[in-house]
């Protein structure tokens, strides 16, 4: 029986922007299986928005892999990128 790893590179990536019902702030992140990763933070596992709760996903775009999901909430923390999110959650918050 042959075993496979998948590197991070080669597995479906998705970027993700959650909005806090308390503060109406945004935050925004990465992973391979977003229901998994939504229900970490809905648990208050996740240090950056456990005192933010309640969450909702307001956001999220499929890429071709986990690095390139990574790149791209890289990207949507920069200014250039927050601008861009501005403009696609403007039609959404």
């Amino acid at each position: 029986m042959e075993v496979q790893v998948l590197s991070a590179a080669l597995m479906k990536g998705i970027v993700y922007v959650l909005f806090s019902l308390k503060d109406k702030r945004t935050y925004v992140g990465s992973t391979d299986n977003l229901e998994r990763r939504f229900n970490e933070h809905s648990n208050g596992e996740v240090n950056s928005t456990k005192n933010r709760l309640p969450l909702k996903i307001v956001y999220f775009e499929e890429t071709e892999n986990l690095d390139s999901a990574r790149k791209k909430e890289h990207y949507y923390k920069t200014c250039a990128g927050r601008k861009k999110l501005k403009v696609i959650l403007s039609k959404i918050i």
